[in-house]
């Protein structure tokens, strides 16, 4: 069996300071705490249901408000898949996801091409979920797609309860994430007629 794909990443700043432990080939595991009890909600959501091993500290600048810890988590977990995915060799690329949660829709769709692009096209009419502003789950999404070199496009199909549209926003991130670092046995070295992503 092949070494399982993984990555540590600490980032300090005097805003932040972060330690992520991410195994791309988990079971789901995860111990999340940023200080925002709705954002290890959604975070504990995106490892359970991407299969995704994810150990995480974060301590920010709360007393400011929630927008540079959940960003800065953001880059901190796109470095981690960027290193833990490593040359890419054998993955599937590509992924995407239709996610219902009652009735909200989410759809993600992802190409670790190695090139960032952000896409988000969601609306809430919420301020804030618990101690998380809302607004900020663009910016979380932002920075994984920056951090990892990731084309990132995230739509809302149908709208609801704003717990419901970050939910499903989160989990089918995860899905599409999931399938795009499959491995493919058919795919020799990486998918692109470039040589390289």
């Amino acid at each position: 069996m092949e070494a399982e794909r993984k990555a540590k990443v600490v980032r300090d700043t005097k805003e932040t300071s972060i330690v992520a432990e991410l195994n791309i080939d988990g079971t789901g595991v995860y111990d999340i705490n940023t200080g925002i009890g709705f954002f290890d909600h959604m975070l504990s959501g995106f490892a359970k249901h991407g299969f995704f091993d994810l150990k995480l500290t974060a301590k920010g600048d709360l007393d400011v408000d929630s927008h540079h810890t959940v960003e800065d988590v953001g880059i901190v977990i796109g470095q981690a898949i960027r290193e833990a995915l490593g040359d890419k060799a054998g993955i599937t690329r590509y992924g995407f996801f239709l996610l219902p949660m009652d009735e909200t829709l989410m759809e993600c769709a992802i190409d670790l091409s190695g090139r960032p692009y952000f896409v988000y096209d969601v609306d809430t009419t919420v301020d804030r979920l618990g101690e998380m502003d809302v607004e900020t789950a663009r910016e979380f999404f932002y920075a994984i797609s920056y951090s990892a070199g990731m084309n990132l496009h995230i739509r809302q199909i149908s709208s609801g309860n704003n717990h419901h549209i970050l939910e499903a926003m989160f989990k089918a991130f995860a899905k599409a994430l999931d399938m795009a670092t499959g491995i493919d046995p058919r795919v020799a070295g990486v998918l692109s007629t470039k040589g390289c992503i």
